[in-house]
């Protein structure tokens, strides 16, 4: 189980300079304390909720002041950038950190797709032909293209990437259909939906079965799947477990720009999280679906009833959501949090459901920088030292 850290560079008041500054300490320690990736997203237009509108420049400083620890685009908004522009950043990077680039790929979403003047309906089409080009850029030679969105003459681009035959490629992924199309294309899966492993398992199984049979866009076939969390360690178990909880709660706020209007989301969460926890089904009874669609009693329900929305405006499912408890979501291993022994146990949970890399995001607006770094350094002292232990004493599989 690989172990890394995402970065939204996020604050509650904007101050660029200082989150800059905050987020290179932190990930100078992670290097030290051997986590081994750092991901970097691309957004635009949200402030005060994310301030990386373009990880190349910080990985720019990053592979000059790390030595060892991965550096992830996570990910590149394809349709936003000409592909050979793409292709000559990452493996520039690539170059700089002496081969550490893991590339990422993503479409985002409408709110800053529109921002951007493009179409949302175009950016499906436009994120499959960028990547298909992009490791054929990569290979040696000229290289052209006539295509849909992009027209290049026979044109020698440089450089090549350090690694060869190149990068590995992964796509965000939020929904079974791209799970299904990162399979087909043999590229990771990059589940950034923050959810219960439990839920998530029967998705990872189908994944490995049918990334077998891939025909990559690439020189070779990327099988592995990557999990998004929230994560914080401390001494302090309970005070952990609550700043993370809350962490996520701002984090899927609705505030957000990009999440204004959809009131099926907290219905998702919901389901996603592993649905009503028994103790709030007496609270929210009669808005509770049964496995045969009926509401009212929890007799015949299935494990996860359904929030009846019907006749609401998404009020309920955002009540509901927000009173599934701290210690509910450390169990279900939604969040990471707690002290060494309650974080070691929720990676065990996503272990099992067949995660290759679980991705933590700390650093929130929620959680000040004097609190990530003591995470960082219990991970670095307490969490990885035992993990590779584990690993260590688990025989391989023949």
């Amino acid at each position: 189980m690989r172990l890394s850290l995402a970065y939204e560079m996020q604050r509650p008041v904007v101050d660029d300079h200082a989150v800059i500054q905050e987020t290179l300490e932190q990930c100078v320690l992670a290097d030290r304390m051997g986590f081994d990736t750092i991901w970097f997203v691309e957004h635009h237009f949200l402030t005060s909720f994310s301030m990386s509108p373009c990880p190349e420049v910080i990985f720019g400083a990053l592979s000059q002041l790390t030595k060892r620890i991965r550096l992830g685009f996570g990910v590149v908004i394809l349709p936003y950038h000409h592909p050979v522009r793409v292709a000559e950043r990452v493996a520039m990077v690539d170059h700089m950190s002496g081969g550490r680039v893991e590339f990422g790929t993503g479409r985002s979403a409408p709110y800053e797709q529109m921002g951007m003047g493009i179409d949302p309906r175009n950016t499906r089409a436009m994120w499959e032909e960028s990547l298909r080009m992009i490791p054929r850029i990569w290979e040696d030679g000229p290289f052209s293209w006539e295509g849909q969105f992009w027209n290049v003459p026979p044109r020698d681009v440089r450089p090549k990437p350090y690694q060869k035959p190149h990068p590995r490629i992964w796509v965000a992924a939020l929904q079974p259909a791209t799970y299904e199309l990162a399979a087909e294309t043999g590229i990771g899966v990059m589940a950034l939906s923050v959810a219960a492993p439990s839920y998530l398992a029967p998705h990872i199984q189908k994944y490995k079965e049918r990334v077998r049979h891939a025909k990559p866009v690439g020189k070779f076939i990327n099988d592995q799947w990557l999990s998004s969390t929230m994560a914080l360690c401390d001494w302090d178990n309970k005070g952990a477990r609550e700043l993370a909880a809350k962490s996520l709660r701002t984090f899927f706020g609705p505030d957000r720009p990009y999440l204004k209007d959809q009131t099926h989301l907290y219905e998702q969460l919901v389901a996603s999280w592993g649905g009503v926890p028994e103790h709030l089904k007496a609270n929210f009874a009669r808005y509770l679906k049964g496995a045969d669609g009926t509401a009212g009693t929890s007799e015949g329900r299935s494990e996860a009833p359904e929030v009846d929305l019907s006749g609401g405006s998404g009020q309920i499912a955002a009540a509901l959501w927000n009173q599934i408890d701290a210690d509910t979501l450390v169990d279900r291993g939604v969040l990471v949090a707690g002290d060494p022994d309650s974080c070691l146990k929720g990676i065990a949970i996503h272990e099992q459901a067949g995660v290759d890399e679980l991705q933590f995001l700390m650093a929130t607006e929620t959680v000040p920088h004097d609190k990530v770094m003591t995470s960082i350094e219990l991970f670095g002292k307490h969490v990885i030292p035992e993990l590779k232990k584990r690993t260590e004493a688990t025989p391989r599989s023949a």
